[in-house]
């Protein structure tokens, strides 16, 4: 006969059945909350009675779980960024996906850390590693990793690159001497985590040299060799070129193939940042934009944008697993790995980053590409810049609007007719109307309006609402 745990020395319910229909209620709520996602605003400026109701000091005694749901239903969901929505086109947030959110309640139910040991789990993030090695045709032996995102991913790849640059004795002495004299190259377009994965990693960023782009905002090829050949010149050591796939203001790509040969001429290390547009190599259409990811050293991108998965599963792939291992394997008598046993199943994620606690990203990731496809997901990024394309031809036609960008990929920026002042307070205005969502990014030297569409859920009607709003508060504020 079971025992049941004393009350108060368990956190499990002593009312089973009541947990089961509170689940199924959230459960129920949560699907109503995306089914209907376009009847609410985007967004909503949190009231101050809100953003007042968690100044509350730490709770000592035990709340029922109805009252703990009713706070969440009330303050909380109704206040959240909104890149549920289909009309959410600010920063390059996924949508996410009822089949992701549902993985991600099975994973909580497991509770797994995936940091090592002899377990499925374990199993499911390495089938993920062996897909991503496919996707992007990497040879056998490489590595991979999810961690919380690419920014994260893009460190990693930085702390690879020192070690095979410094040699594993880096690990101990750190970058001084030798490391003093690296330098790495990356464009001015280039994602903020660029350089202070440099700085994180012990380089300092006036070892990082940004390079100007061309005028699709493109790393500049004939740039990038003068400023190598300027620092092999004054003796310094260039070992490492970060290039990337759909920079974070325009989508603009690197000439990938030709930063490899670049790469490969000169003996250094080419990582690509791809947060979202390297995964451009699921849709045949969009795939050639990308060509010649399939000879860097290492790919960071993040599933939980363009492929739908719930936030966080960032990914790094590293083609050098040996390479990748030893940087970061660190033994210890109690991580030690057996041959049999739940301490079995070596090598262990934890010795490919930072973390030894680790959730189960990789199921959320295993559920969205087994449920959907790569086809299915592939024709959704297709769409994506299908709308951006359908965007850039309504703001060429518009005369109160202006293109600052070509829509390269799946982001758009523009601005109305005016002062930088003015197409600041449009956004602002939109935001808060809660029609749509876009930001802002500066682009040689102008604000613009930008418009990234990474959610599935968006449609030309989403677009038309943009172009329409951006026109109506222009012309109110300019009257």
């Amino acid at each position: 006969m079971t025992e049941e745990p004393e009350a108060g020395k368990s956190l499990d319910p002593q009312d089973w059945a009541e947990l089961r229909a509170a689940g199924h209620r959230m459960l129920d709520d949560m699907f109503d909350f995306i089914q209907h996602v376009r009847e609410r605003p985007v967004w909503r400026p949190i009231p101050p009675e809100v953003r007042a109701h968690f100044r509350t000091p730490l709770p000592q005694a035990s709340q029922p779980l109805e009252t703990v749901y009713k706070e969440f239903s009330e303050f909380i969901l109704p206040y959240t960024a909104g890149n549920v929505h289909p009309a959410f086109m600010g920063w390059v947030h996924g949508g996410g996906t009822p089949v992701g959110m549902l993985a991600e309640m099975l994973s909580a139910g497991i509770n797994a850390n995936l940091g090592g040991r002899d377990h499925v789990p374990v199993e499911v993030e390495r089938q993920l590693v062996e897909w991503a090695r496919e996707m992007f045709k990497f040879p056998a032996g490489a590595s991979g990793l999810f961690v919380t995102g690419t920014s994260l991913a893009n460190f990693i790849a930085v702390l690879v690159a020192r070690a095979q640059a410094l040699g594993p004795e880096v690990r101990r002495t750190g970058v001084g001497g030798d490391g003093t004299l690296l330098r790495a190259y990356t464009s001015r377009a280039a994602h903020r985590c660029i350089p202070l994965a440099v700085d994180l990693a012990g380089f300092g960023t006036d070892s990082l040299r940004l390079i100007p782009t061309d005028h699709r905002h493109r790393i500049d090829l004939t740039a990038l060799r003068e400023a190598i050949e300027n620092d092999r010149r004054d003796g310094l050591r260039p070992f490492l070129v970060i290039g990337t796939a759909g920079t974070v203001d325009t989508g603009a790509v690197d000439p990938i193939d030709d930063l490899a040969n670049l790469c490969s001429d000169q003996g250094m290390r080419l990582h690509i940042d791809g947060a979202f547009g390297a995964l451009a190599v699921l849709s045949p259409a969009l795939a050639p934009l990308v060509k010649g990811l399939e000879r860097a050293d290492s790919i960071a991108f993040d599933f939980h944008k363009w492929a739908q998965v719930p936030y966080d599963a960032g990914f790094l792939l590293v083609r050098d697993g040996n390479l990748h291992r030893r940087t970061f394997a660190t033994p210890a008598a109690y991580l030690r790995p057996d041959a049999r046993g739940i301490a079995a199943g070596a090598p262990w994620f934890s010795d490919y980053g930072p973390d030894l606690s680790r959730g189960f990203r990789a199921l959320k990731t295993w559920f969205t590409l087994k449920t959907f496809g790569v086809e299915r997901i592939g024709s959704v990024l297709a769409h994506t810049c299908e709308l951006a394309r359908y965007l850039e031809r309504k703001v060429l036609v518009e005369r109160r609007l202006e293109l600052l960008a070509p829509a390269q990929l799946n982001i758009v920026c523009f601005r109305f007719a005016a002062d930088d002042s003015v197409n600041s307070q449009i956004v602002v205005d939109l935001h808060e109307a809660g029609i749509v969502a876009p930001s802002t990014t500066i682009i040689d030297g102008k604000l613009a309006i930008r418009a990234a569409f990474v959610n599935h859920r968006t449609q030309k009607c989403d677009v038309d609402a943009l172009v329409s709003g951006v026109v109506q508060f222009g012309e109110r504020l300019t009257v």
